[in-house]
């Protein structure tokens, strides 16, 4: 009765525990009595070793921690050898699952309870396969890894080298363009895309930035040149009053060098003459002139027209000062010398018209009181300063005409001897009344020139005029013609006090009075040898004056010969 259902039983012996399965199966037979049929089948290692067959699994059949069954035993791990568990009960309503080795082999193990016994039914899995296969996968995936990072490497140290060595050249490329080389291309034959933009980006800079620097080097000679063929001078100065720009302009006005001047004070380039005055104090204001006379490098004292200015770039913080100056020496000169000529041609204007106004003044009041001598003598005297008003005014026309570029001379056949004749009986009544005489030397036969008669006889009578104004009482004038190949020289003899040696080359010039310091003669108003020079030159010839010996001038001068032959 101990078997009263089917099921697993555990059976206690005096030395070990069983597992046994039990089937019971009634009898049909007597009533009264009820039989049963038993049948048990015992769970030991043979029951394992045929579920092993069976399943391809390993099995152990436990009783309260301890094997009572195993397939294992059929092995080489006999049941003794199998270790109790502690770990292990059937009251556990689910399966449990551990890992172990049994004789170094890996095992995957599941165990569940048998019915409500203490027997425990554990399902081994032999996981030695499984394990090498995982150990070979894990190298393989190592190895394949370790593969793959190497031709990963190798692929990026390739295309780092792709990228790198373009790169490379892009960054000397940069380099030489940071010293100025822009004449190289960049190489643009790159097979990485990015890279490769850049690259054609770099080239496109390159072209841009050499035109440009290429029109800035044309527009930099350009004003340099224009600098350089200024006539004024442009000064520049930095913060500290010092000298940071001295143009060509500035070379030629003041004899300085631009390496001389270049950081040094202006105030010690630009000396005021004969004052201790800084300049400093005397620049003039942005758009203001002012002149002053300036030391120059040679000694020489010159008059400036300095104008000033600022100079502020938008990228500058503080303005430079700008000096343009401009040698006004001449101007000044001539500015002296117009008020001279000025005064003097007013002189020259109010002394004949007093003398005829006093002589008509004296011809009406007193003409019938008068004796012929005396009367002679006031009609001399009319026709004197009638005389020196038609030379002065003459003098001025023909040189207003030769300032406006208008002079020319009309040159013909014309007979030399009548030119000096009527030159000579122009000036006759002047020289009587400075008791001077006239003496002609001519070669004869008498010379025929080609010349604008009217314009010779006003060069000799300016220069019959002067002789007369600087000769002596008493002495004569001379006129000597010679003929040298081709041209006729003509020469004006004085016996005056001669022109020194230092004006000689100043007497033709314009507003130039000559004479000597020593002379008491008036001064004229300095156009009438200028004007004999145009003259003269007008002819092709030309004009000069040497020293007489014995004392007093040769004034000379050439004109053409007309050929007879």
């Amino acid at each position: 009765n101990a078997f009263t259902t089917d099921g697993i039983y555990v059976i206690e012996n005096k030395d070990s525990l069983q597992a046994w399965m039990i089937a019971k199966q009634p009898i049909e037979g007597d009533e009264t009595v009820q039989n049963y049929v038993i049948v048990g089948l015992q769970l030991d290692d043979e029951f394992a070793s045929q579920m092993q067959e069976q399943t391809g699994l390993e099995h152990i059949i436990w009783i309260n921690g301890e094997p009572t069954a195993t397939s294992f035993s059929q092995g080489t791990a006999p049941l003794s050898a199998i270790s109790p568990r502690t770990d292990i009960h059937p009251s556990h309503e689910n399966s449990t699952e551990r890992k172990f080795k049994q004789d170094g082999l890996p095992y995957y193990a599941a165990s569940f309870p048998l019915d409500e016994t203490n027997a425990v039914s554990e399902v081994v899995l032999n996981v030695a396969g499984i394990t090498a296969t995982q150990n070979r996968l894990f190298w393989i995936s190592l190895i394949s890894i370790l593969a793959v990072a190497t031709l990963v490497s190798i692929f990026g140290i390739s295309l780092t080298r792709q990228i790198s060595n373009p790169l490379v050249h892009l960054s000397n490329s940069a380099a030489r363009f940071s010293k100025g080389d822009l004449d190289s291309a960049v190489d643009q034959q790159v097979r990485v895309r990015e890279v490769a933009e850049v690259a054609r980006a770099l080239e496109n800079a390159r072209v841009d930035l050499l035109e440009t620097l290429t029109h800035l080097e044309h527009e930099k000679a350009w004003v340099n040149h224009l600098l350089e063929s200024i006539v004024e001078g442009i000064v520049t100065l930095d913060d500290h009053g010092n000298i940071s720009y001295f143009s060509k302009g500035a070379e030629r006005i003041t004899g300085w060098s631009h390496a001389d001047v270049i950081g040094s004070s202006y105030e010690e380039v630009f000396r005021i003459a004969d004052s201790q005055q800084p300049i400093s104090e005397l620049v003039p204001a942005p758009g203001k002139k002012r002149k002053m006379t300036i030391e120059l490098a040679d000694g020489h004292f010159a008059t400036l027209s300095f104008t000033g200015a600022h100079l502020a770039p938008a990228e500058a913080g503080d303005a430079q000062v700008v000096l343009v100056f401009r040698d006004v020496s001449e101007e000044e000169t001539i500015r002296r010398i117009m008020g001279q000529f000025l005064a003097n041609i007013a002189h020259e204007f109010r002394t004949p018209l007093s003398a005829l106004e006093a002589s008509i003044e004296l011809l009406i009041d007193q003409a019938s009181d008068l004796s012929e001598a005396e009367l002679q003598e006031l009609l001399s005297s009319i026709h004197l300063g009638a005389l020196g008003l038609q030379t002065l005014v003459d003098n001025l026309l023909e040189g207003a005409s030769i300032e406006a570029g208008r002079f020319h001379v009309s040159p013909r056949h014309a007979d030399l001897g009548k030119i000096i004749a009527e030159a000579a009986q122009t000036m006759q009544p002047l020289l009587d009344k400075y008791d001077q005489h006239l003496v002609v030397e001519i070669p004869t036969p008498i010379p025929i020139v080609y010349a604008d008669s009217r314009r010779i006889v006003q060069v000799l009578i300016n220069l019959l005029s002067n002789a007369i104004k600087f000769g002596s009482p008493g002495f004569s004038i001379d006129i000597d013609v010679i003929e040298i190949r081709d041209w006729a020289k003509i020469m004006v003899t004085d016996r005056g006090p001669g022109i020194p040696h230092e004006q000689k080359d100043l007497v033709f010039r314009r507003f130039t009075y000559s004479g000597s310091p020593d002379t008491n003669a008036k001064a004229g108003v300095g156009l009438g040898l200028s004007v004999v020079k145009a003259i003269i030159e007008g002819h092709g010839g030309q004009i000069g004056v040497d020293d007489r010996p014995g004392g007093g001038s040769i004034f000379w001068f050439t004109i053409p010969l007309v050929d007879e032959k």
